[in-house]
């Protein structure tokens, strides 16, 4: 079992100059062990589940990241729940502190599955991780979305793809 390793991420696809295209080949049923693993922990504003300053918060952690040397793209994940229809709280794998940002470590076993479709699906996508979770005789204690591209990279490349992650 490896432990806070991520299956591989080729970053040099990057035609958009912003998301490097996501191969979702290695990240579908997957089981991730995660140890104390490094995380930069944000919080943003929805309207009804909808996002209202994501694209914002992610920038700035982002900025904050390379600016303090925090910002591995082999070790790219962010992970998405939402806390309420009002809020989402994002965390963001850093190799180090990133000063201004509240950091956070997690522990833990995650099982993954690959969707592809708009984040309208996204409440769908949860309910199939907590049947996956079941299927394997565990119950979903969180469920987090990893959102490959931003929707203009998405776009541009005709695919959008999202890694569930269910914490078992």
């Amino acid at each position: 079992m490896e432990v806070n390793k991520l299956p591989d991420h080729d970053t040099t696809d990057n035609t958009t100059g912003c998301c490097p295209r996501f191969d979702p080949k290695g990240w579908d049923h997957r089981t991730l062990h995660f140890k104390d693993k490094l995380f930069v922990r944000a919080t943003s504003k929805s309207v009804m589940h909808v996002p209202m300053n994501m694209g914002a918060v992610f920038s700035r952690v982002q900025n904050r990241m390379e600016t303090d040397g925090a910002f591995d793209p082999r070790n790219m994940l962010t992970l998405s729940r939402d806390l309420s229809p009002w809020e989402a709280e994002h965390y963001f794998a850093a190799t180090g502190d990133v000063e201004g940002e509240e950091m956070v470590r997690l522990s833990g076993t995650f099982i993954t599955r690959v969707f592809e479709g708009p984040y309208r699906y996204a409440a769908e996508w949860a309910h199939e991780m907590e049947v996956a979770a079941r299927a394997m005789g565990h119950e979903a204690r969180r469920i987090f979305m990893f959102y490959t591209t931003c929707p203009r990279c998405a776009e541009a490349y005709g695919e959008n793809y999202v890694v569930g992650l269910a914490e078992i």
